[in-house]
């Protein structure tokens, strides 16, 4: 990554083993792209009245070049009561998003070098 992790805390305490799981997550999806550029969470848990008690939201912004995935869902219907359950589903949702990302990227790439192959092969000899 160019620009280094940025995790944030709002309205929680800073957390080193929050932190720490996230830059596990942020490493597992390097492994699938060196395109990634930076990476944002935002760990957030609202002040709202919940009979289940506190919920934490997680929002991760990933920056490659020409594209930007952004997870970041409305926090009374995604968020829980476990920080660690919210960022593994967080992290899940971007996994997923960057995979198909990638494949869209990959296809479109094949589909220009099929196309310039048959130009070439096309193209009158002299």
């Amino acid at each position: 990554m160019q620009i280094p992790l940025q995790v944030s805390f709002r309205d929680i305490s800073h957390s080193d083993a929050v932190e720490e799981k996230i830059r596990e997550k942020v490493e597992k999806l390097e492994t699938y792209t060196d395109r990634i550029t930076s990476c944002r969470v935002v760990v957030e848990a609202p002040h709202r009245q919940h009979n289940k008690g506190k919920l934490y939201h997680i929002r991760v912004d990933i920056t490659m070049p020409g594209e930007e995935i952004v997870v970041a869902r409305d926090p009374d219907d995604h968020a829980h009561e476990d920080v660690y359950i919210a960022i593994r589903d967080a992290f899940e949702a971007v996994r997923r998003q960057l995979k198909k990302t990638l494949r869209k990227r990959r296809e479109k790439h094949t589909k220009a070098r099929k196309h310039s192959m048959v130009e070439d092969i096309d193209a009158p000899t002299l």
